[in-house]
């Protein structure tokens, strides 16, 4: 696991998407080829990228100062609520041709350059697309002391792209390992009353947990300094109000979730982790 050198510390993150590569690599692995038939690309798409997760990762490194998605997304509008909700900045790219590319991994790779040149503050490049036209933009962002990470599907990712990054998550592995909804016990086949309804979820807990599993991945290690864990909730929220939830302080909160979080003494901090539940 990626371990970032500590003058990331405090600097911003860059998220840029070849949005069409990484819809295509998935349509593929439903459908080998599909995605390549004139009948079949040149249509209103059904949403198959999970964009939270992908976002939700690139929080794990940082604030992300910049998010944008290259497309040509007159085909795309399906995927609208999930980029809305995200914030992803839309780049509106028209093939010069019938059959043409839309010449998205060039924009792309010319944008993260010029960024990385004019924007200090990044720390963290995260490109999602398996192309090996990306390689040539991974040494330069290296070359400027940049930590790169590389985001594509397992079948349709360059292995020469991959090598070339610091650190490559297969969008299979992240989606994954994205925790399931707790199971609700059976109900019974014969019942005399009729059963409660299921209580909603507490926001404050299933944040809590994305916060922890997020920075867990990227640490390597369950156990999580406290102090990284109420900016994390932040990035993945910026609405999460702790006294709109019942709580006086982030300390109180834990406190209160102590059925979700384990706490424990470290040298500097005190430590979470996601409380393992035994087995009965």
């Amino acid at each position: 696991m990626l371990k970032q050198d500590s003058t990331d510390s405090g600097r911003s993150v860059a998220l840029y998407w070849d949005f069409e590569n990484i819809h295509a690599g998935l349509c593929d692995e439903k459908e080998p080829g599909a995605y390549a038939r004139q009948d079949f690309r040149f249509k209103p798409q059904e949403p198959l990228v999970d964009v939270q997760a992908v976002v939700e990762l690139a929080s794990s490194f940082g604030p992300i100062a910049i998010n944008r998605a290259y497309c040509n997304w007159q085909y795309f509008s399906r995927y609208r609520d999930q980029l809305l909700q995200n914030a992803v900045e839309l780049i509106q790219l028209f093939p010069p041709g019938g059959g043409a590319k839309n010449g998205a991994d060039i924009k792309l790779c010319l944008d993260a350059t010029e960024d990385i040149a004019r924007f200090a503050h990044i720390g963290t490049v995260l490109i999602v697309g398996g192309d090996s036209d990306f390689m040539p933009v991974s040494q330069k962002i290296k070359a400027a002391g940049r930590t790169l990470v590389g985001i594509g599907t397992r079948k349709a990712t360059n292995r020469h792209w991959a090598k070339s990054c610091h650190e490559f998550r297969y969008y299979e592995n992240l989606v994954e390992s994205l925790p399931e909804p707790p199971r609700q016990p059976s109900a019974p086949e014969i019942s005399a009353a009729p059963l409660a309804p299921e209580p909603p979820p507490d926001p404050s807990a299933e944040i809590l947990r994305r916060a922890l599993r997020l920075l867990a991945e990227k640490k390597g290690d369950a156990w999580v300094n406290k102090a990284e864990v109420w900016p994390m909730i932040k990035r993945l929220d910026p609405t999460f109000d702790l006294k709109e939830q019942g709580h006086g302080s982030f300390s109180a909160m834990v406190k209160a979730l102590e059925g979700v979080v384990e706490v424990r003494k470290a040298d500097n901090d005190q430590q979470l982790r996601i409380r393992v539940v035994s087995a009965p």
